[in-house]
């Protein structure tokens, strides 16, 4: 913490670059008290209503979010459909206890017991029970939403959010958020960098309240009750990175991005159809990823044929003939499904998730690969396994994908094999690169580096030892990259280093020559290049 000549600033690490200037707000939870309670019937109803408009609020949330967000918030709706532990609560307004007295009570255990866990999954399941007590004793008090109303363009202020509440509030028209807690890795942050939200996290304590804030997300600073000075150093630097910005956005309108001579592909990754929406999207090579979790957190169970093949074809039909990844469900990990994942995994980001966990439920997957088959014959498509370890997993899901084409054409339904590659974030997959018969490979970073670190990306704790441009994870980039150039098949990169200035001379280093990034990212990562390959050598 610094002052300023009137006002107080914080420095945390940034998660989502960008500026903000706005009313201050504190939006940390404050679940206790008591209502006033009835007599036991109108105890249970209350609960029983609470615990069905949280429900649906949840979903509600869930379907708007898609992608690896809306996996977290099915770990409350699935809480919630729970009978064995909701009758437990029943039970306890049956001996007298109040409804939210008998709520909080048991979801206080549940909370303490995941974090004496020694998983760090458990322990960040922990936030996701604490939103859940809170959201439900909120609606029996008579609440509908965030205990407190946000105004437009607000710095929201908390001790961590969880994504539901994230998503609760109104960002149309801007603001920024600001975490005492959090993790740049986080999927907040990623839903904040996916909105063009600035955040930082890791801020510490904030014990002075504030009227208005302005919100650094490059600089990573939390300004208080600005000064006049500091408010003017402020717009200064939020007009350079406007100009930045659209000095970024003019070259993205040239056709194609070098580097040393090198044609450098920049695609964007995509959580849903909707995506492609964005202002930016048109002027990339071809989709680089498309996640397919959001299909999963659909209201009304696992997707039918139907419904992923619609999904599909519509992004076909936007790239026309460029190339668009589309990567198999990765469910299970911190992304579980009800009906799909396995339930109480000891060590799920261990455990049966990704390709291994379609392989053993080939029902499910073999309705996705139906999908998919005849979505190929659409355009340029290509489809990756995420989670591979080894070449036979490769294989096992290149007979079941060749099996169902078959079928398909047998049936008289046009359907074609397309490209099968692998995703490259298990170690030993990158080790033995040589040993996959791919077309391609998509490097993931995020879960490279998790394994590779042995760091949860999660955890707010570890975020100092998450480093991306750690020597150990660039190694297996490089050797992955190096592969490729020799044996022919394509290497991109698709996590979120590719969408991060910082790591592309690295990256690039590295022998990488595809970038897949966020489409708010587009510009400026091609801008980097251009400044790059305009400057010469990297260091």
């Amino acid at each position: 913490m610094r002052g300023g000549a009137n006002g107080l600033a914080y420095r945390g690490r940034t998660a989502s670059i960008g500026f903000a200037h706005g009313p201050f707000v504190r939006v940390d939870a404050d679940a206790g008290g008591e209502r006033v309670a009835g007599n036991l019937a109108e105890e249970a109803l209350a609960l029983r209503a609470a615990i069905e408009t949280a429900s649906g609020q949840i979903a509600d949330l869930a379907g708007v979010a898609g992608g690896e967000a809306a996996q977290i918030l099915e770990f409350q709706v699935a809480l919630l459909d729970d009978e064995d532990f909701i009758e437990t609560i029943f039970a306890s307004i049956g001996e007298g206890n109040a409804a939210d007295v008998a709520w909080r009570s048991a979801l206080d255990a549940q909370i303490a017991d995941y974090n004496s866990a020694e998983d760090e999954y458990l322990k960040a399941r922990s936030s996701d029970l604490a939103d859940l007590r809170d959201r439900v004793i909120n609606v029996l008090r008579g609440g509908a939403g965030l205990p407190l109303k946000v105004p437009g363009g607000a710095i929201v202020c908390a001790d961590d959010l969880p994504p539901s509440r994230f998503l609760e509030i109104d960002w149309s028209d801007g603001g920024g958020l600001a975490l005492l807690r959090g993790s740049p890795a986080s999927h907040v942050a990623m839903l904040a960098r996916a909105r063009g939200i600035p955040m930082v996290v890791q801020l510490g304590a904030i014990p002075h309240a504030g009227t208005m804030a302005l919100l650094d997300g490059e600089g990573a600073t939390l300004e208080l009750d600005p000064s006049g000075e500091q408010l003017r150093l402020f717009e200064k630097r939020r007009e350079m990175h406007r100009k930045s910005r659209a000095s970024a956005r003019a070259i993205l309108r040239r056709p194609t991005a070098f580097w040393r001579g090198e044609r450098i592909k920049l695609l964007i990754n995509i959580q849903r159809v909707e995506d492609l929406d964005h202002a930016d999207a048109q002027y990339a090579d071809g989709i680089g990823l498309m996640r397919t979790e959001f299909l999963l957190s659909e209201r009304g169970g696992l997707p039918d044929e139907e419904t992923q093949f619609r999904a599909y074809d519509a992004v076909m039909r936007w790239a026309g003939p460029r190339p668009v990844t589309i990567r198999t469900f990765d469910a299970g990990g911190d992304k579980p499904v009800a009906g799909f994942t396995i339930e109480g995994e000891a060590n799920p980001f261990l455990g049966l998730r990704g390709l291994r966990l379609c392989l053993a439920r080939p029902e499910i997957f073999a309705v996705q690969l139906r999908a998919l088959a005849r979505a190929a014959v659409r355009g340029n498509l290509k489809v990756m396994f995420p989670m591979v370890t080894s070449a036979d997993e490769l294989e096992a899901g290149r007979k079941l994908f060749a099996d169902i084409v078959q079928r398909l054409r047998a049936e008289g339904i046009a359907a074609m094999l397309p490209e099968l590659g692998i995703m490259v974030e298990v170690p030993a997959a990158a080790l033995a690169i040589a040993t996959f018969k791919a077309a391609f490979f998509s490097i993931g970073s995020n879960d490279l580096a998790q394994y590779v670190l042995a760091c949860d990306r999660s955890n707010g704790a570890l975020a100092p030892l998450m480093d991306p441009l750690h020597p150990a994870v660039l190694e297996l980039i490089a050797r992955t990259a190096e592969h490729g150039r020799r044996a022919g098949p394509s290497v991109s990169l698709c996590g979120d280093m590719a969408s991060d200035p910082r790591c592309v001379p690295a990256l690039l280093n590295c022998g990488l020559r595809e970038l897949s990034v966020n489409a708010a990212a587009l510009a400026q990562i091609k801008q980097t290049i251009d400044r790059l390959s305009s400057g010469g050598a990297l260091g």
